[in-house]
């Protein structure tokens, strides 16, 4: 049987060695941003299905990115961000 090399170890140090500095980087960029949209769009007590009439984008296409089973295209997420009175900004990434 072979060794389970995972057990004990951090979900960092797994991430390390399965994915590349940089992929780290853009999956957690893409989980920030989805989830600053999760939060505008609770905070303003607005369903999905109400986000779609705002906003266009189809609530399917909205559930699929709330849970990570899609990465949505750039024009997607700036359709979202407007009607919930969000932008995206382009700024330095800071080193940990």
């Amino acid at each position: 049987m072979k060794e389970n090399y995972v057990l004990g170890r951090s979900w960092d140090e797994v991430r390390a060695d399965l994915f590349t500095p940089e992929e780290i980087t853009e999956s957690d960029l893409r989980v920030a941003v989805i989830g600053e949209i999760i939060k505008a769009r609770q905070e303003q007590g607005i369903s999905q299905k109400q986000l779609e009439e705002m906003s266009g984008v189809k609530q399917p296409v909205i559930a699929r990115m709330e849970k990570g089973a899609t990465s949505p295209q750039l024009d997607t997420i700036l359709k979202l961000l407007f009607p919930l009175g969000k932008t995206l900004a382009v700024v330095p990434i800071s080193k940990k």
